[in-house]
């Protein structure tokens, strides 16, 4: 029986939900885990997460589909892409075959918290792990905690997905050879000060270039970028320090094998922005942000699109890719683990 929540104008944070999955790492091994009620998190003052940030997270959603089932969508890339963040930052890894169980037991646990098809409102999954132990010297932590919880996100565009203008930014996401392809923590609280001025001037994302050489684009502080040629070829800007994003990768598979569209991954330089006729951000959260302008320090960059609605090639992306996660569409194989009937 779902909740007594007012799906349809549920907004992108948090509710808490009855029950959450937590691991602990001691003594150099995983203990079983188990789901719990307590959604707090206790730890010392000087755990290792406060003094030195050593946390990486992930990001995933459950969906109700159109015959009624509870599903996942491709959990076990999100094990891995968690596996590579926990060995970059020192981190023990959560083993994957467990990662994507524990997936499925918070949904199961939280069944009632799916919002119905067709609401637009679906169930996002935050696992997430951090040294708890207390750390005052610069090293590793030795003990650590793997948390999964969930909550039921609104769509991400309320009223449509109208295209949005952003800035080419003068800070940095990453440094090179730094940790721009991992989930962690401190990517993000890097980019809190880029995004607050980007938003104080009136845009709605930033635009990163890489670090080295700043003439080519790389993502924004929480999306990977796609590009559609005038001939309707998916260009994605290749490069170490952008984290690979599982929407992204889909998206890509879903062009060439579903639409029947030439793909190119590879680098995206700055000056070459103009000869595109579609932008668009991709993630989790939202799937796909139609990008309509970008300023490049007073000068702008119009994509043919417009600024009044998605793109004709992005739209069909977005609407194959959700008709897929929402079982309207068949899925290649393994892309959904199926969690209730």
């Amino acid at each position: 029986m779902s909740k007594d929540i007012d799906w349809s104008n549920l907004g992108f944070g948090y509710v808490p939900t009855d029950k959450r999955f937590v691991a602990n790492f001691t003594n150099g091994a995983w203990d079983e885990g188990a789901l719990i009620d307590d959604p707090m998190v206790t730890m010392s003052e000087c755990a290792g997460v406060l003094q030195y940030a050593q946390t990486c997270f992930e990001g995933l959603k459950a969906y109700r589909t159109e015959d009624g089932k509870v599903v996942c969508f491709r959990p076990d890339l999100n094990a891995a892409r968690m596996a590579d963040s926990c060995r970059r930052l020192e981190m023990p890894v959560f083993p994957e075959d467990k990662f994507v169980q524990a997936c499925l037991d918070v949904v199961k646990a939280n069944l009632d918290f799916v919002p119905p098809y067709g609401s637009g409102a679906t169930l996002y999954l935050r696992p997430y792990m951090f040294g708890i132990n207390p750390v005052i010297g610069v090293k590793p932590a030795n003990d650590y905690q793997f948390r999964i919880f969930c909550t039921p996100v609104g769509p991400y565009f309320k009223g449509g997905a109208k295209p949005i203008v952003i800035r080419v930014s003068d800070f940095d996401r990453a440094a090179p050879n730094g940790t721009g392809h991992i989930k962690a923590g401190l990517n993000y609280a890097m980019s809190l000060h880029a995004i607050v001025d980007a938003h104080n001037k009136g845009y709605s994302e930033n635009m990163y270039l890489d670090p080295k050489t700043r003439t080519k684009v790389e993502e924004t502080g929480g999306a990977n970028f796609i590009f559609i040629t005038k001939d309707g070829t998916l260009v994605t800007p290749k490069s170490d320090s952008i984290l690979p994003s599982i929407t992204r990768r889909s998206l890509c598979i879903v062009a060439e094998k579903y639409l029947g569209m030439k793909v190119e991954h590879r680098e995206v330089f700055l000056d070459e922005l103009e000869n595109f006729a579609e932008c668009g951000l991709c993630g989790t959260a939202a799937v796909i942000s139609p990008v309509g302008k970008i300023d490049d320090h007073g000068k702008e960059i119009c994509f043919s699109s417009g600024m009044e609605e998605m793109g004709p090639w992005t739209k069909k992306l977005y609407d194959t890719l959700t008709g897929i996660q929402m079982g309207r569409i068949e899925a290649p194989e393994g892309w959904i683990r199926v969690i209730a009937e």
